[in-house]
């Protein structure tokens, strides 16, 4: 397992992509509204990554994926593709991800978008989501197992009766897309992975109201919950430090702090 340790430029280079990549799901927020479709809130997200902030969507054509953000509304869990004829409805609960690339590194990231009024469901498992994140970047330091992350973030999920998706999991993340560790967010074998200050990585959980399966759809990318239930997600891109750990996308509405300390 080759873990990258970043140094203090490649550090200030992902504060930036961080920044870049959380500024798109600020700007965003204003148009997830009933009636506008997926395919056109891709399309002004990619207007201000590629126009405004003079970055690049590391997602578009990344394996053939024909978009700049993944979009996934309600059971879908993960890398929904926009599209014109899928409408944004009252009550549905929607997941933006977005990674950009700005002078080489990668920023990645995403957070739920409650349209209206949703179901007490649908909220509920929305803030379990966020809480399981904010846990498990609470837990970052130099010295812990990566392991019991996912661990702190499984056993939350089922104390509220929900569960983790298996198949998908955090990353290493710098100049590239997708580095080692794999950041799982269930109790299971992870190599023995210590953290380390300077290891930069993804924490994104995806859990589901109902039972973890999982299957994707025919376009290769889609996928959903096998038994209809809702899903939800959340992720920041984190950088290990000395004594805790930093978040490179931190947004306005995130209430958690952007530098964590802990005392030896």
């Amino acid at each position: 397992m080759a873990i990258y340790i970043k140094t203090s430029d490649d550090i200030a280079k992902m504060r930036v992509a961080g920044r870049l990549a959380a500024e798109v799901l600020e700007i965003i927020e204003s148009n997830v509204k009933p009636g506008i479709s997926t395919g056109e809130l891709d399309r002004l997200c990619h207007k201000h990554i590629t126009e405004k902030q003079g970055a690049i969507s590391a997602s578009l054509g990344y394996y053939g994926y024909p978009k700049s953000v993944c979009i996934s509304v309600n059971d879908v869990v993960c890398h929904g593709i926009p599209n014109d004829q899928e409408k944004i409805k009252d009550g549905d609960i929607i997941n933006i991800d977005v990674t950009v690339i700005k002078d080489g590194f990668h920023g990645d990231t995403s957070k739920m978008f409650i349209v209206g009024n949703t179901t007490i469901l649908g909220e509920r498992l929305c803030k379990v989501t966020k809480d399981s994140l904010y846990l498990a970047i609470s837990m970052v330091k130099p010295g812990i197992r990566l392991r019991n992350i996912g661990k702190e973030i499984q056993k939350l999920a089922k104390k509220e009766n929900f569960s983790v998706v298996r198949e998908y999991c955090g990353h290493g993340i710098g100049k590239n897309f997708h580095e080692d560790p794999q950041v799982l967010h269930y109790d299971a074998e992870d190599g023995g992975v210590i953290l380390r200050s300077g290891m930069a990585f993804t924490i994104e959980p995806m859990i589901n109201a109902g039972d973890h399966s999982i299957y994707t759809m025919k376009d290769g990318w889609t996928v959903k919950t096998k038994d209809s239930s809702l899903s939800a997600q959340y992720e920041h891109t984190v950088v290990v430090t000395y004594d805790g750990c930093e978040i490179m996308t931190l947004r306005q509405d995130d209430t958690i702090p952007k530098i964590i300390h802990h005392t030896k």
